[in-house]
């Protein structure tokens, strides 16, 4: 179980780390959310679709322990993780602002754009990814998946 954790995070942690190194870095560095309020629209999104990402990637490996499980009960799965990180994350940027003085959540308005974004992020990967014929029981025809498999 531990080897699959490890096997997760080697695999697919690089995209959601990517865009929270980019999120930070930016913010941080820049102030880009502040003098750019339309930027943090795209982080979002992409923060939705990297995370989704990891998740699906660390559920199809995790189908060593648990048995085969249908690509679209996968996607669904990642999609539902995914809703459970942006609320999570939402409640960081809220305890950021209030601890660390940082400017990241503008109100109700901007937190619920932001779950929107990063939802959508997620739906747009579930797309992309999706089984393109039902007969199969399990879709890993992404590489990485297909790599850990081998």
């Amino acid at each position: 179980m531990k080897n699959l954790v490890k096997q997760t995070f080697l695999t697919a942690a690089w995209a959601p780390l990517a865009v929270f190194i980019f999120y930070v870095s930016v913010s941080i560095g820049t102030n880009a959310f502040v003098l750019h309020p339309w930027f943090d629209m795209p982080a979002h999104f992409l923060g939705g679709f990297a995370i989704t990402y990891f998740f699906r990637v660390g559920i199809a490996i995790s189908q060593e322990v648990v048995g085969q499980i249908p690509a679209q009960i996968q996607l669904l799965l990642a999609i539902g993780l995914t809703s459970i990180a942006a609320v999570i994350w939402e409640f960081l940027e809220y305890i950021a602002d209030l601890t660390l003085g940082t400017n990241w959540s503008w109100g109700l308005t901007d937190t619920l754009t932001d779950l929107f974004l990063g939802l959508l992020g997620a739906i747009v990967f579930v797309v992309i990814n999706s089984p393109r014929s039902s007969t199969k029981a399990t879709d890993n025809s992404d590489p990485a998946i297909q790599r850990q498999s081998r």
